[in-house]
């Protein structure tokens, strides 16, 4: 199925421009509210090579995340961490720093603020993209009308056990990109490149036109890599927020951001 790029929003956009000029996508994902720098550390992050930018609003339950993100989740909420917080200061940046930016949360805190709230809320801190991976893809149709008139693209994730009719389903509602699961289980860094990452990858390629791209377990620039032999791009979380909790401040999250780069290319 082709899309026509003119009908897609910001972030679907950005990530086919990288596509059709032959490249690999990168959206490094970074949690949102950790720390004094984060917002210098998303600006570094873009600067650094990013396509897109995935901004994690904490929630205290965070069920598709392991360790090292649940940790992150932790301090940022102890540190005072909001929605409506995070939201106010990425309008701030959003505007300047040349790459689209995704919210990815759970459902519980876009129901709570109420879906039509929450999505405008988005748009007016300029988010172009939202991820709720605990938001079932047979309860998705109120929160993607609502995003829908918000101008917000709802990017549905892909699990490696999906049957090739439900993967086609998912391929039909999600917009900005298809996120494919690159295995069973939470986020977190792996020693080695899961095979069901590439062959989610291969699945979901045959069964859309919007860009592919596989995070959970893409944790190094070598395992990125891999993965993008099938998949469009990758998307990389734990690892980068490792940085951030470890405290290398903005100029240590880009650095990693420029190796994942440099491997990409």
């Amino acid at each position: 199925m082709n899309i026509e790029p003119g009908r897609c929003g910001r972030l679907e956009q950005a990530l086919r421009h990288r596509r059709d000029a032959g490249g690999k996508c990168l959206v490094p994902y970074l949690t949102g509210g950790l720390g004094d720098d984060w917002l210098q550390t998303v600006c570094a992050a873009a600067a650094a090579g990013a396509d897109a930018i995935e901004v994690g609003v904490p929630f205290s339950d965070p069920v598709m995340d392991g360790i090292t993100i649940q940790q992150a989740n932790e301090k940022a909420l102890a540190q005072g961490a909001t929605p409506q917080r995070i939201l106010s200061e990425l309008r701030s940046v959003v505007t300047d720093i040349g790459v689209p930016v995704a919210v990815m949360t759970y459902a519980n805190i876009a129901h709570h603020m109420g879906y039509e709230r929450f999505a405008s809320s988005l748009a007016d801190a300029g988010v172009s993209g939202c991820i709720l991976p605990d938001l079932p893809l047979e309860e998705v149709g109120e929160w993607a009308g609502c995003a829908r008139s918000a101008e917000i693209e709802t990017v549905l994730l892909a699990s490696p056990t999906a049957s090739e009719k439900r993967l086609q389903m998912v391929c039909e509602r999600s917009r900005g990109f298809v996120y494919g699961v690159g295995l069973l289980g939470v986020t977190g860094v792996r020693s080695e490149l899961s095979e069901s990452a590439t062959r989610t990858a291969a699945r979901l390629k045959k069964l859309t036109d919007r860009p592919v791209l596989v995070g959970v377990g893409v944790g190094t620039p070598e395992q990125a890599a891999a993965v993008c032999e099938a998949a469009d791009g990758a998307v990389v979380g734990s690892a980068i927020v490792a940085r951030m909790l470890a405290g290398a401040g903005p100029e240590g999250v880009a650095e990693l951001i420029s190796e994942f780069r440099a491997a990409l290319d």
